[in-house]
């Protein structure tokens, strides 16, 4: 894994976006449909997800091997379980 890859913007308009009845998520990475094998790190980030959460929902239990999940809550409360 090269830790100094070069930078690739992508604008906001450009990333890809899932749309559920709770979810709505503009993601710069693979993720469900939006599989592209040459677009899954970037260095030691492997995600990164501009989400909007209907209130009372949320992601189902499922596992992070090797990761650690960081958030920034810009409106609302979000909870986390393990």
């Amino acid at each position: 894994m090269n830790l100094l890859a070069p930078v690739d913007i992508r604008p906001a308009a450009t990333r890809f976006d899932t749309e559920l009845d709770w979810l709505d998520s503009h993601h710069s990475f693979s993720f469900g449909a939006h599989h592209d094998p040459t677009n899954t790190h970037h260095g030691l980030l492997l995600v990164l997800n501009d989400d909007v959460v209907a209130p009372g929902r949320g992601f189902g239990a499922h596992s992070h091997r090797d990761m650690e999940i960081v958030s920034w809550v810009l409106d609302g409360e979000l909870e986390h379980r393990d």
